[in-house]
């Protein structure tokens, strides 16, 4: 393959990929052909697995620019393989924005070579005559098409209007009266219908799919050499297995796909007003949409067909399908003159004025005669649902190494089959086994060793999981993340409605007037302050709206409100016609409050305090603030209200009118928790009119403001969260803070919740961008103690001899450190625990970095601003029941972070139960292997009736119950291992599986070394019964066992690998500390305790019947109490090893400092494995498994450990560290 070839596609995105050119080879495809006869179509099927073989197999490597098939791998850490064709379009152009006025109508034929045309192209023949068309080579994968780009020499992607970089002036000036419907039909050519198609597969096609599966392949071979060996009953029990799996796998994903389309397709096909030029408008179905095309929003609202940016009119939009919070959200049109029209779109930039696809317009707000109306901007899978959807139609697969592990750990087993596969051999062919006997017995040794039943035993320990999830109110869309929810040990977690309440209060208002703060009030509605700009800013700076009679809207603004005990009025369209200027939104106290007019009071001479809202801002969490342009009823002039971050409003407002206490009074509120807001005023020049209002920038209207005063919210702590963040905290799983709240306010959460503890250091880093000559630069800040551990000496020499602090950073901060000094990131999220101020993909960057360094990462939101973090963690926890909760792994019916526990102590168990279920089934493999390698070495094998009893009666039994153990009562400092090929567990089953060896060669040889042994014939009579006439009988009619099943050595192997089965099942079945003991488990008990009874009773008493059934031959009494002590003392050596040598020395002494702590300097905890090994017993085991002074696995701890030797870390206080020289800190007083 050539280098120079190689090729990106969606460069810098998250689905990025390599793609190579490939075209057909006759001479290979003859060779496959012939090579897929020889192994009877096995070659094909391998192809089928390994995209990468069948297109190299069959294909030679060519140029993209001629390539009829494409090899794409993906550039993450999975190294996904995909194969797409290549085919080829006929279009008037070459690009979806060419302008067809410049070109003649074009020709569209139906045909091109041997490449089809979709059904799309086909429906628009003849609509471009007189003209040879463009050919245009793309290819489709995972429903996004891809088009030959012949200038860049590379395939790209066609998203929508956001492709050319559109101004938002444009977007009123060239984009605003619709497509003609001839570049429509162009258009879609590239961009196809706009429909979210989810097509869900035929049961056929599903079928293939699954039976194809690796698995089921194993098992069709399996079950065909079974048949040929005439193992009916074991083979036919396989295939009942596997009809049922493969039943309840099809009905499961037909289900979901099914519900999946059926989500989709509600909304999906729309009837749409559409304009076809300045004022014709027809009606259209919405999968007739492009990019481009104009949309009229009708009053009443719709759901949204596709991604449409609004530059006409405002809309009510409930937008909890894709952000999980289900409050109302005015959307306005885009800004059309002023500094912030020159920029181009850019969807995430102006959200505020986009509406997207499966959101629903409640209802929208025009005026008189206007209509409403958008630019579509991106439709189908391009859209923000589309994208959504995709993800689920297309999921990664789950990275965790347990999965990994269990695929080495089978090939191990199959080297182990293929060494007896080799020793069947060549035993056979020295005492001159027939040919087909020798296939027959060497094959079975493969599928001996491999055990077929074992996914369905992992999956069972899964769904037991997440059937108890569901009782604790925790739903789960993602199954196979359950166990890696038992490796979380970093959470982080939003704050508002999820550490603290949803709902703010109000605390009081404070005042400033004259450069100075007032007092501060509790009340807002007091008569006095009715006739003030304060109040009047509160009742009218706001995004609320009137929906069937009820206020609707953001519960901050709602509250603020509530406190003013206003009224809000939306007049009808009649109304608003009589009115000149036009106010569709009218603010005004209730009449028994209104005061006699205040003659002092400029703002209100002899009028009525009515308010009209006559342009709003909408809240940015970019900008921090929204404003409100209003007039109030008599007034000449309108004025300007704004609200935002104290710290955002201040910077805006003239400096004469905001007090010099300011700061020293928001940090006293901020360090209580309070969430503080900032209000102010400006009076506009009174030549502003209606018409110029609509069309000002915001940052025309948002300066030279006069500062109102502060706003104090109180958010309290909900109850549960301190005493889980405890819990937490003791099981060695750090948490932390990401939200969008104020600095100060996040930080006396932390410490009133327990996040940060009272003797704790807290380090502000505030990060300023290079500016002019001067570099980037961080200030290290340090935050006061609370005044009672100041008093307390002690605890301050202590707390400084620990060394225990915290960062705190800011979003602005975190995006400066980021850019400017990277090689800080990871030591700042290593001690970091208050991140706030961040913005929603700040977020999710937090959740990268801390994965970056080997954190396992959970985080719990409430769905608002968090699903892009929920996306990226490990494991998202969502405490929202809304529809964004599908971007969610789990999502809780409790709406707080008590399912965090739940789900780590289940997710632990989970964990463990996987393991145990592996190592039986690795084991249960052995132990067969064992008993049949012994048997083929006299010709001789188990039973078809001894398989299915062992297969059946004891391995699925035990296997299935086994994974019942509920979960642990509460959360331990110790984490299960991740990993099978880990210390701990490879001695596990290595200790199990020589135990096993020794126990069976030893009643092998014993049996042998027996007085009444002899070679088995139907005449033997080894028990001397009493009753010889019915030995004769069985003895008569038994005829010659030609396959050597009946004979002393099977019956011993028999009852003894019976018994090891059940021992290495109840010690492999761990409780404490991550699952509850098994004595609590009663379908595990009871088949142990049956499966004992029934072995005990046929082994000690035979019974003619089961013998005869099980092949099994009588032997004397002496031998049976014999057996019963070897399978006792085995038992009592498998306990022994299992509990005495791995769970306390091995464990406990050596393997426990493998689980670290995440705060090495502070965990006591983390102390003790270091204690331990300083004894010499433990040093000399640490010595003898070549773990003394090795250094730590995860990239956390070792670079925890590199700092506390870094004399320069933490940074000093009052200290400031430069991008230029990230080693020199100057000094300078702050």
């Amino acid at each position: 393959m050539k280098t120079r070839e190689v090729k990106i596609i969606n460069q810098g995105l998250e689905n990025e990929m390599e793609v190579w050119g490939y075209r057909p080879c006759l001479w290979k495809m003859i060779l496959v052909g012939v090579g897929a006869v020889c192994s009877g179509g096995l070659l094909l099927l391998l192809l089928y697995w390994l995209p990468e073989w069948g297109v190299k197999g069959t294909c030679t490597h060519t140029s993209l620019r001629d390539a009829h098939t494409l090899l794409l791998r993906t550039k993450d850490e999975f190294r996904q393989w995909f194969r797409a064709k290549v085919h080829v379009m006929s279009a008037p152009g070459k690009k979806p924005f060419d302008s067809l006025e410049l070109q003649s109508k074009a020709l569209l034929p139906n045909r091109d070579g041997d490449h089809s045309v979709s059904p799309v192209h086909e429906e628009l023949h003849g609509k471009f005559p007189y003209r040879q068309p463009a050919q245009i080579h793309y290819f489709t994968h995972h429903s996004t098409k891809y088009y030959w780009n012949d200038v860049l020499q590379k395939f790209e992607s066609y998203k929508g209007l956001e492709d050319v970089k559109v101004s938002c002036a444009s977007v009123h000036s060239d984009h605003n009266s619709g497509l003609p419907k001839t570049l429509q039909d162009y258009r879609r050519l590239f961009f196809g219908e706009n429909e979210i198609a989810v097509r869900v597969p035929s049961l056929f096609k599903l079928l293939t799919k699954e039976v194809l599966n690796p698995f089921y392949i194993f098992q069709l071979f399996s079950v065909i050499l079974w048949s040929a060996e005439d193992y009916y009953y074991y083979a036919t029990a396989i295939v009942f297995m596997s009809v049922i799996s493969i039943a309840t796998s099809l009905y499961t994903v037909k289900k979901q796909y099914v519900m999946l389309h059926d989500m989709v397709a509600a909304h999906s096909v729309v009837r749409v007003s559409v304009c076809r030029g300045n004022k014709d408008i027809e009606q259209a179905m919405s999968t007739e949409l492009v990019p481009g095309d104009v949309i009229i929003i009708p009053a009443n609202g719709m759901i949204m067909p596709c991604d449409a940016v609004l530059f006409h009119g405002t809309c009510i939009v409930n937008e909890s399908m894709l952000t999980g919070e289900s409050v109302p959200i005015t959307k306005t049109s885009l800004p059309s003159s002023g500094e912030e029209a020159s920029r181009s779109y850019n969807m995430e930039e102006h959200k505020k004025h986009t509406l997207f696809c499966g959101t629903h317009v409640i209802q929208t707000r025009f005026y008189s005669g206007e209509l409403v109306k958008a630019v579509v901007v991106q439709t189908g899978f391009s859209t923000e649902k589309g994208q959504l959807i995709r993800s689920i139609l297309y999921p990664k697969p789950t990275d965790f190494k347990l999965y990994r592990d269990a695929y080495l750990f089978l090939l191990c087993l199959v080297g182990v089959a293929g060494i007896g596969f080799i020793y069947t051999i060549v035993l056979s062919v020295m005492n001159k086994v027939p040919a087909k006997t020798i296939i027959i017995e060497s094959l079975d040794i493969i599928t001996i060793t491999v055990p077929p039943a074992l996914p369905a035993a992992m999956t069972a320990g899964i769904v037991y999981a997440q059937r108890r999830l569901k009782r604790v109110g925790i739903f789960c869309i993602s199954p196979q993340r359950i166990n890696i929810c038992g490796q979380l040990n970093l959470v982080c977690f939003d704050k508002t409605g999820t550490l603290t309440e949803d709902g703010l209060d109000l605390w009081g208002i404070q005042r400033a007037e004259d450069g100075s703060f007032s007092p501060p009030e509790s009340e807002a509605a007091k008569e006095s302050l009715v006739n003030t700009t304060f109040v009047a800013c509160m009742a009218s700076c706001h995004s609320l709206t009137k929906i069937e009679g009820e206020l609707s809207g953001d519960p901050l603004d709602l509250k603020m409100f509530s406190a003013t005990c206003w009224i809000l009025e939306e007049p009808t369209e009649e109304e608003t016609a009589l009115h000149n200027p036009i106010m569709p939104t009218v603010v005004r106290p209730p009449k028994h409050n209104i005061p006699e007019a205040n003659q002092n009071n400029p703002l209100t001479p002899n009028m009525s305090c009515e308010i009209g809202i006559v342009r709003q801002f909408p809240f940015s969490s970019a900008l921090q603030r929204m404003s409100v342009v209003v007039r109030k009823l008599g007034e000449k002039h309108m004025d300007a209200f704004l609200k935002g971050a104290p710290e955002v409003v201040v910077s805006l407002c003239k400096q004469h009118t905001v007090p010099h206490s300011f700061t020293e009074t928001l940090e006293t509120y901020t360090r209580q928790g309070f969430r503080v807001i900032a209000l102010a005023h400006r009076q506009l020049e009174s030549k502003l009119s209606w018409h110029k209002v609509q069309n000002l920038g915001r940052d025309l209207i948002e300066n030279n403001m006069e500062f109102l005063g502060l706003i104090i919210m109180q958010n309290k702590i909900k109850q549960e969260t301190a005493g889980v963040l405890s819990e937490l905290r003791q099981a060695n799983i750090r948490t932390l803070m990401v939200t969008g709240d104020n600095m100060l306010t996040a930080i006396s959460v932390a410490r009133d919740c327990g996040m940060v503890r009272s003797h704790e250091k807290v380090i502000i880093a505030d990060a300023v961008p290079p500016k002019d000559v001067q570099p980037a630069s961080i200030t290290w800040h340090y935050t006061e103690n609370p005044v009672q551990t100041v008093k307390d000496n002690q605890t301050v020499e202590i707390n400084l001899d620990e060394g225990v602090y915290h960062f705190a950073v800011s979003g602005r901060a975190f995006s400066v450190i980021a850019e400017n000094f990277p090689h800080l990131v990871q030591k700042l999220v290593l001690r970091g625990t208050v991140f706030a101020r961040m913005a929603p993909d700040q977020k999710t960057q937090l959740v990268e970095v801390l994965q970056s360094i080997d954190y396992t990462v959970g985080m719990c939101g409430d769905g608002a601003n968090d699903c892009g973090a929920l996306k990226r963690a490990h494991s998202g926890i969502s405490l929202s029941e809304l529809e964004a909760s599908v971007a969610s792994p789990f999502t809780s019916s409790t709406s707080n972070i008590s399912c965090v526990p739940n789900l780590i102590r289940e997710g632990r168990a989970a964990l463990i139960t996987s393991f145990c279920v592996f190592k039986f089934m690795a084991l249960y493999s052995i132990i067969q292997y064992l008993s049949v390698t012994l048997l083929y070495s006299i010709l001789s094998n188990l039973g078809d009736f001894q398989f299915l009893f062992i297969d059946i009666a004891i391995i699925l039994i035990i296997a299935f119950t086994m994974s019942l153990n509920p979960a642990w009562k509460e959360l331990v400092w110790r984490r299960p291992p991740s990993s099978l090929i880990s210390g701990p567990l490879l001695c596990s089953v290595l200790t199990q599986i020589l135990t096993c060896l020794v126990f069976q060669v030893l009643a092998f040889l014993l049996v042998q070394q027996q007085s009444w042994y002899e070679t088995w014939t139907p005449q033997s009579d080894a028990c001397n019964v009493s009753s010889s006439s019915l030995s004769h009988s069985l003895n008569v009619t038994s005829p010659h066992d030609h396959k050597n099943i009946r004979n002393y050595e099977n019956t011993t192997l028999f009852y003894v690998s019976s018994f090891q089965y059940l021992a290495v099942a109840i010690v492999f079945s761990k409780g404490k500390p991550f699952r509850q003991p098994s004595y609590n488990n009663w379908p595990f008990m009871l088949s142990c305790i049956a499966l004992y009874s029934f072995l005990l009773f046929i082994m000690l008493y035979p019974v003619p019947a089961i013998d005869s059934f099980l092949e099994i031959v009588c032997v004397p009494h002496d031998w049976r109490v014999t057996l019963v002590v070897i399978i006792t003392v085995n038992a009592a050596v498998s306990f022994m090893l299992e509990i005495l040598i791995l769970d306390i020395i091995l464990w406990r002494l050596v393997f426990r400092g493998n689980q670290g702590a995440n705060r090495p300097s502070e965990s006591s905890s983390a102390d003790a494995p270091q204690v331990a090994n300083d004894r010499w017993g433990p040093s000399f085991l640490s010595w003898l498994f070549c773990r003394r002074n090795k250094p730590p696995r995860v990239l956390y701890r070792h670079l925890a450990l590199e700092l506390q030797d870094d004399v320069d870390w933490p940074p000093k206080p009052s200290t400031i560290t430069f991008a230029t020289d990230p080693q020199s800190r100057i000094s300078a007083p702050l």
